[in-house]
């Protein structure tokens, strides 16, 4: 299988260089040039635009930040529809609407293109050890094709169920991590009030039964969310907006985790404008 790949962030480099290092045939595009130079010792090609790097691959996977960006390099006048043969699959990793990767299947099919919504989660170690969650939306026969490409870079893999509910899961997901990060921070902070040490603490929650990832990320930050207001935040709160925007339309209610993560937020904007 020919693979073309999209995104070459901290998490999508080290996706691609899964792929090249398992021997399929891959062809890179990146809007910033630098991203491609870890790539110059490996057999990956370059394309000089998304329908060229197309043209080339049976699967384009897809690893970009937002919305915008996944719709102009899909169908755009230069974008992957544009140079995608019939037959050809677009995996689209990055977090976005469920309704985004909808419509896009939709004009994909006009072309006689597959799309599949496979978000993954993780970060880039877990990316570069192979270990990636990914959660796919879409029709089983288009995740049999490309199982053996998301092989290289993630398990598990998990199908849940029809086009869009991969999304859903990675929102769900990240909805629960912003949480955890409040309740993480907080407990953090409660413990200094009473005279505990926030790194002795830490070090003692990360082997009981209150451990989890968000826990380990704000430890490593200095045991506030300070430190992650900056680069997190934005995206955090992108997709607690995207949680929120799908539960409305399906009349149900993001509950108490969706009011943990907009404490969690509340935080990081507060940091983010004090400059930590």
């Amino acid at each position: 299988m020919r693979v073309g790949f999209i995104g070459l962030g901290s998490q999508g480099a080290p996706m691609a260089r899964r792929i090249v290092d398992a021997g399929f045939e891959t062809t890179l595009w990146a809007r910033r040039p630098a991203t491609l130079v870890p790539f110059a010792d490996t057999p990956a090609k370059r394309a000089a635009s998304p329908a060229d790097l197309a043209s080339v691959s049976d699967l384009v996977c897809v690893c970009v930040v937002d919305d915008a960006d996944v719709e102009e390099v899909v169908t755009g006048a230069s974008g992957i529809l544009a140079g995608l043969r019939r037959g050809g699959v677009i995996a689209v990793h990055s977090t976005v609407h469920p309704d985004t990767c909808r419509r896009l299947a939709d004009r994909a099919a006009t072309h006689g293109v597959a799309l599949i919504d496979a978000p993954v989660s993780g970060g880039g170690q877990a990316a570069a050890e192979g270990r990636l969650a990914v959660m796919a939306g879409g029709e089983p026969g288009t995740l049999a094709f490309c199982r053996p490409v998301f092989a290289t870079y993630g398990d598990p893999i998990v199908h849940m169920g029809p086009l869009g509910t991969g999304q859903v899961a990675k929102l769900l997901n990240n909805v629960l991590f912003t949480a955890n990060l409040a309740t993480a921070a907080g407990t953090l902070a409660l413990g200094r009030d009473l005279a505990v040490d926030p790194a002795a603490l830490s070090r003692v929650l990360a082997h009981g039964s209150a451990t989890s990832f968000a826990l380990d990320r704000v430890a490593a930050a200095g045991g506030t969310l300070d430190r992650m207001a900056t680069h997190a935040g934005p995206l955090l709160r992108k997709d607690v907006r995207l949680l929120t925007d799908v539960a409305t339309a399906a009349g149900a209610s993001p509950g108490i985790v969706g009011t943990t993560a907009e404490e969690a937020l509340a935080v990081m904007n507060a940091a983010a404008r004090t400059g930590g």
